[in-house]
This record gives C-alpha cells, sequence and structure tokens, in this order.
C-alpha cells in the first residue's frame, strides 16, 4: 500500500475505526522513502510524538511531553532536544514556538513563551560560510539559553543562544533578543 490521503479521508469521515486507520496508516508509512540511522531513528521518534500530541489538548500534550505539573503547549510547538529542557511548573507554550534546546534551554516557572517565538541554543553561520554545513559540524556552536520565572515573551519574537533573560521580565512583540536582559525588565 502506498501512501494515500483516502486512509486520512476514511478516519474522519468515520468509515474506518481508530485501530483500522492506525493500522492503514503504519502500513502506508512503511512504504515511505526513508535511511536507517541512529540520527533518523531519533527525528522519526521525535516526529511520531508530536504527530500523535497534535490529537491532544495543550495540558494533554505537556503531559505526553512530560513536561512539569500545570505546564500546557499548544499544537505546532515544537521542542529540540527535549533531554536537554528545564522547565518549570506552570508554563505556557504557544503555536508555532520553537524550543531549541540542543545546548541547554532552562525556563522559570510561571513564563509563557508566545506564538511563533523561536528561542535558539545553537547556531550554525559558520559552518555555512565555511562550507562544512553537514550533520555534526564542529562548527556549529551551542550555548546555553536561561528565561527567568514569571516572564512573559510576546511573539513572534527571537531569542538567540546564550542569552540569559532574568525573572519578571516581558519581551515585547517582534523582538531580537541578543543580550542578557536584567530582571524586571522590558525589552
Amino acid at each position: 500500500m502506498s501512501f494515500d490521503q483516502n486512509i486520512i479521508n476514511k478516519y474522519f469521515s468515520g468509515e474506518t475505526s481508530n485501530q483500522d486507520f492506525l493500522i492503514e496508516f503504519l502500513e502506508a508509512i512503511k512504504n515511505l522513502p526513508h535511511t536507517k540511522s541512529e540520527r533518523n531513528d531519533q527525528i522519526r521518534r521525535d516526529i511520531a510524538l508530536r504527530l500523535a500530541s497534535m490529537f491532544l489538548t495543550d495540558d494533554e500534550r505537556a503531559s505526553l511531553l512530560q513536561l512539569p505539573s500545570g505546564c500546557r503547549i499548544r499544537e505546532g510547538a515544537k521542542i529540540l532536544f527535549r533531554e536537554n529542557l528545564i522547565i518549570g511548573e506552570n508554563c505556557w507554550i504557544g503555536e508555532n514556538a520553537v524550543l531549541d534546546a540542543s545546548g541547554g534551554l532552562e525556563i522559570g516557572q510561571n513564563t509563557s513563551i508566545g506564538l511563533g517565538v523561536f528561542i535558539w541554543t545553537h547556531t550554525s553561520h559558520l559552518s555555512n560560510l565555511s562550507g562544512d554545513n553537514q550533520i555534526g559540524s564542529s562548527k556549529i556552536i551551542r550555548k546555553k539559553t536561561t528565561i527567568g520565572s514569571n516572564c512573559f515573551i510576546g511573539g513572534p519574537s527571537v531569542i538567540l543562544p546564550g542569552v540569559s533573560i532574568g525573572d519578571r521580565c516581558v519581551i515585547r512583540p517582534l523582538s531580537l533578543i541578543d543580550k542578557d536582559v536584567p530582571s524586571r525588565s522590558v525589552s
């Protein structure tokens, strides 16, 4: 069986049960072109988890992703390298936010990350400029990024690698944060 939109259409029109849909869907996925490697297997697991999470509410999704109590994460949000993320309770992550924890990311409790916010802990610009744009390039720089407790990060905004944002800060929408922000600041 090849991947076919009819599988999805049959499910949402009620023509197939949840179990039959899942069996057909998984069978169709097996025929997609893919390369077996440890990296690809990990990425594929992350994609499958994100796909499954699309059928959940924001608090259910947070539970699936093993975020702390009271956290909520909206659809389309992505956490890269979840194992390097430390996040406090009662945080909210908006639609289509990208949290890159590859270099280490810490977010305090009661913090909201707005829609379309990008938080980066790595940069690959040196690998591009030197012509070494390959998986695992030694020219990729990773730096821990920290956001304090009780912060509001308005989206869409970009937080660059290595930045520390203190407690009780407001980052206004459409901001580029490229240097540390002291506690109780508005940027």
